[in-house]
């Protein structure tokens, strides 16, 4: 049975659309914004009878959806290094990729190395903790912006100082917080122990943090201003795609040149 699934994995892992787009990863990924899609037509019911829980799936699909994407960068650009001569002129996204790495200011490694070992063309299990943590981590996140709410609660008069205390709260507090149960929690499911985490942190925290201070207070200050407070997570982790990608990425990229 598990030589008949991996057949299956290998033959789906080598298809791709026009030579550009791995077949599977683009399976998943429409897949994932089904369920996007069948979440957002009765989100606001499904929030009112189940708030938490709600919260919790809709969190963990959109992890997942960072995660396929991550990986999907990851496919393009390994196809295209490898290819002989490396990428060509058709290779438009593996370029641009491969010239984000190499321009990234934040990190002095790349996103994504010249490794062999990196993840296989589509990592189920990655993509499953990814969706974990988003799931595991929305009750907290929910408590965190209902108590914001009320500690800085906004009136038609005064908007824009609760908003931006509530952005530097979350920026100083939860976020470098946040930042550590991530890194720890993916480190641990990979099968990391205490040295592991360690050298996560030392490698890649600190860059991580300030990616996110570049990023994030500009778009709480748009979620805590102008989002309800039932939409304000799933606005965040669907603004959150493309952080959660490069946390994936960067994760996966330290775990390759381990």
């Amino acid at each position: 049975m598990d030589g008949t699934r991996r057949r299956v994995l290998y033959q789906l892992n080598s298809r791709w659309i026009y030579g550009k787009i791995p077949l599977l990863h683009t399976a998943v990924f429409l897949l994932q914004m089904a369920a996007v899609s069948l979440l957002a037509r009765k989100y606001n019911s499904y929030y009112a009878q189940r708030p938490v829980l709600t919260t919790m799936i809709t969190n963990a699909v959109l992890g997942g959806i960072a995660d396929t994407v991550a990986q999907t960068l990851t496919a393009v650009r390994q196809r295209a290094v490898r290819k002989k001569g490396g990428p060509d002129k058709d290779d438009f996204l593996a370029i641009e990729i491969h010239d984000l790495d190499r321009r990234n200011p934040i990190n002095d490694t790349d996103l994504i190395p010249d490794s062999k070992r990196l993840p296989p063309p589509f990592d189920f299990e990655r993509t499953v903790r990814f969706m974990s943590y988003g799931f595991i981590m929305s009750p907290l996140q929910l408590r965190w912006f209902k108590f914001m709410s009320s500690t800085f609660p906004m009136s038609k008069t005064s908007t824009w100082l609760p908003a931006l205390k509530r952005v530097a709260f979350d920026q100083f507090l939860f976020a470098p917080a946040g930042l550590a149960c991530f890194f720890t929690f993916m480190t641990v499911a990979e099968g990391g122990g205490k040295r592991a985490v360690q050298r996560k942190f030392q490698d890649i925290y600190v860059p991580a943090l300030k990616a996110n201070w570049l990023v994030w207070p500009t778009v709480q200050l748009i979620n805590f201003r102008l989002m309800p407070i039932q939409y304000q997570i799933p606005f965040v982790s669907t603004i959150g795609i493309a952080w959660t990608a490069y946390l994936s990425l960067t994760n996966s990229a330290d775990e390759a040149t381990s």
